[in-house]
């Protein structure tokens, strides 16, 4: 892996802005996961540094954001958005003339 071959005694510079981050060389190698977990997610790019100079960035590949299956199929135009957001649920309360059970045995005979 590229990215241990650098040297590992570098500053720890991370620094937010928008969805850049600068990070140190050793910060990146101790938090790999979490990083590269950031850059999937939300699309942030990473810039590494070393002795406070950029000298790499991790982007995501598809640099869009994420999209949910269903989100894809809409703008795929193989699925309809609902038409209501959400179903309400029912204002009164079943009754039922016997338990789950019997319920259930009557159904089977």
């Amino acid at each position: 892996m590229a990215i241990m071959a650098i040297n590992v005694a570098s500053t720890i510079n991370v620094a937010s802005r928008g969805a850049v981050v600068k990070v140190g060389v050793r910060e990146l190698r101790d938090n790999l996961s979490r990083y590269l977990d950031r850059v999937h997610t939300s699309g942030e790019e990473i810039v590494v540094t070393e002795h406070g100079r950029a000298v790499a960035k991790v982007v995501p590949i598809d640099p869009s954001p994420r999209q949910s299956s269903l989100d894809r199929l809409i703008a795929e135009g193989l699925a309809s958005a609902p038409v209501r957001a959400k179903r309400s649920l029912p204002t009164r309360r079943i009754e039922a003339s016997g338990s789950v059970s019997e319920l259930v045995a009557e159904q089977r005979r």
